[in-house]
């Protein structure tokens, strides 16, 4: 793994083996090809060691979700699609590959968590957020299709209505309306300690007998589906003249 990511063994109350998996790339965790490669390692990692608990954080911010400079730049170089197939294909395999591996992952949210970097907390197990963390989908604002999980997995967690509702108005919802939404457990100013307590308190086995039987075959399959429309979506939207006024537009505003 380069610097973008870092995969470090530690050691639950109660004697467990768990990995925290930290995201600490530039621009406050944007999904750019390199740290989703570097995610899919820490993976790896874990996958290798036989753990069964692990634990997702980011820092101030948890992530940003894409970069919007390097899609803007891509689409400015004829490049929309290709550089959207580094990025929207690898985020949703590792979406499918958090609600599939026999493995109990929890997510600590700080900052923002948005576009499809709300995704990775949508597929987590369980997950904690500070008071000032928030969700955010911004997909109608860019001109994208929503990606990492937004039409996927989110209706299978809170209904279609409002997951719809949540995408077309592009509201924010911080860590308390997360946690009514069941999309949250503890809301804590210290989440990265109060999730790995979470997971302290979790009987691994009985955990990943639930997670297996809720995430069965079919569900795996919809999700699987959800996710490849998705890609396709985003792949047809990206390259759009407006689409890339739109990006522009932001990030003039943004400075």
């Amino acid at each position: 793994m380069s610097g973008s990511v870092s995969c470090d063994e530690i050691v639950l109350p109660n004697g467990e083996l768990c990995f925290q998996i930290m995201m600490k790339a530039p621009r406050a965790n944007a999904l750019e090809p390199g740290l989703l490669r570097d995610l899919h390692r820490a993976f790896d990692t874990v996958e290798q060691s036989g753990a069964r608990k692990a634990l997702i954080t980011g820092g101030r911010n948890f992530s940003t979700g894409g970069d919007v400079r390097r899609f803007c730049e891509a689409a400015q170089n004829g490049r929309a699609e290709s550089y959207a197939d580094e990025v929207v294909p690898v985020l949703q395999d590792l979406i499918m590959r958090i609600i599939a591996m026999p493995v109990v992952i929890a997510s600590a949210v700080r900052g923002a968590a948005t576009g499809g970097s709300a995704g990775i907390l949508f597929a987590s197990d369980i997950a904690a957020a500070e008071q000032g963390a928030f969700v955010q989908p911004y997909y109608g604002v860019m001109g994208f299709a929503p990606d990492g999980g937004w039409t996927a997995l989110l209706p299978e967690l809170i209904g279609a209505g409002p997951a719809q509702s949540w995408l077309m108005a592009n509201c924010r919802r911080d860590a308390a309306e997360l946690q009514r939404l069941g999309l949250v457990q503890a809301v804590d100013a210290d989440p990265e300690t109060r999730a790995l307590a979470l997971l302290a308190g979790i009987d691994a086995g009985s955990a990943l007998a639930a997670k297996s039987m809720i995430w069965n075959g079919p569900r795996l399959t919809a999700v699987r589906a959800g996710l490849d429309a998705e890609t396709a979506a985003f792949r047809k939207l990206i390259g759009r003249q407006e689409t890339l006024s739109r990006m522009t537009d932001f990030l003039h505003s943004t400075g």
